[in-house]
């Protein structure tokens, strides 16, 4: 990687994030496709946001990346917002248009993205979790066309997950559902009516858990994801992939959100497959 006077900055800005594998996608895509970029992680404060994003101007920087907790107290900051980061309420890329600072949500673009060549459009989708990723998730199924989205949450988060829906269907005229994650039978019924089904809860991430029964019905062609990528596999897509169904986990979504960053950066496109390669070694090992 070439640095010198004409080299451009972008950044990831959380706290904590020194685990962030952004600057390991990032720089490498830089590299790859000759831009004269480099990418660094920054912990910050939530006091030295307001100067922080102010310095993507000052240093003529591509932009950043936001993670929590930041995705939403950046907002009053930009100068605009792209659609699908004003339905969500968060922003996870901003970048720098000549001076003017958008924007953007790329969560849902990469997690659809990372699915190939299944459509979420004139389908049925049923979502475990409503946190952030969720959320990502449904605003851009609906943005794409998507038939019917249901969503079960968990019961103290239910009256805020409806208004957020109700919110959703009024913009995007797609009818959504919200019910209690604590009722199996209910999300049975609800999978059997879907196309798509994604965990988008934490549950999992110990190599143990699982959000459904091992008792659940899985129909033929469901398609099985999970925005969860350590471990690889977590059991819920396991017992997926046990029932011969096609399964997706998170690394995907995190390549896909962060490509359309570099391109929204850039105007060039990330090259994935040469990453994707560098990511399965990484986290499959």
């Amino acid at each position: 990687m070439k640095i010198d006077g004409y080299t451009r900055l972008a950044a990831v800005v959380a706290t904590p994030i020194k685990h962030s594998i952004s600057p390991f996608i990032h720089n490498m895509a830089f590299e790859a496709t000759g831009v004269n970029g480099v990418f660094l992680a920054w912990d910050i404060g939530l006091e030295d946001l307001p100067e922080t994003v102010a310095n993507i101007k000052r240093y003529d920087m591509f932009g950043i990346n936001l993670s929590m907790p930041y995705k939403q107290a950046v907002i009053p900051y930009l100068d605009d917002l792209d659609e699908a980061a004003a339905l969500i309420g968060a922003v996870n890329t901003v970048v720098n248009q000549g001076g003017r600072l958008i924007g953007y949500n790329t969560d849902g673009y990469g997690f659809f993205k990372a699915l190939g060549d299944f459509s979420i459009k004139g389908k049925t989708m049923t979502i475990l979790g409503g946190g952030g990723a969720a959320t990502a998730i449904i605003v851009q199924a609906a943005l794409n066309g998507a038939k019917k989205i249901t969503i079960f949450n968990q019961t103290p988060f239910l009256s805020e997950t409806i208004r957020h829906a109700n919110r959703y269907i009024q913009q995007t005229g797609v009818p959504i559902e919200v019910f209690p994650i604590e009722n199996q039978d209910l999300i049975q019924e609800k999978i059997t009516e879907a196309d798509l089904l994604v965990n988008a809860t934490s549950v999992g991430m110990d190599g143990s858990s699982m959000i459904i029964s091992e008792e659940t019905r899985l129909q033929k062609d469901l398609r099985v994801a999970d925005v969860i990528y350590q471990p690889f596999e977590t059991p819920f897509l396991a017992y997926a992939r046990r029932k011969g169904l096609e399964t997706t986990n998170g690394l995907g979504m995190l390549l896909f959100q962060a490509a359309k960053a570099f391109e929204l950066w850039t105007e060039k496109p990330m090259p994935t497959d040469y990453i994707w390669q560098a990511l399965q070694e990484k986290y499959m090992t």
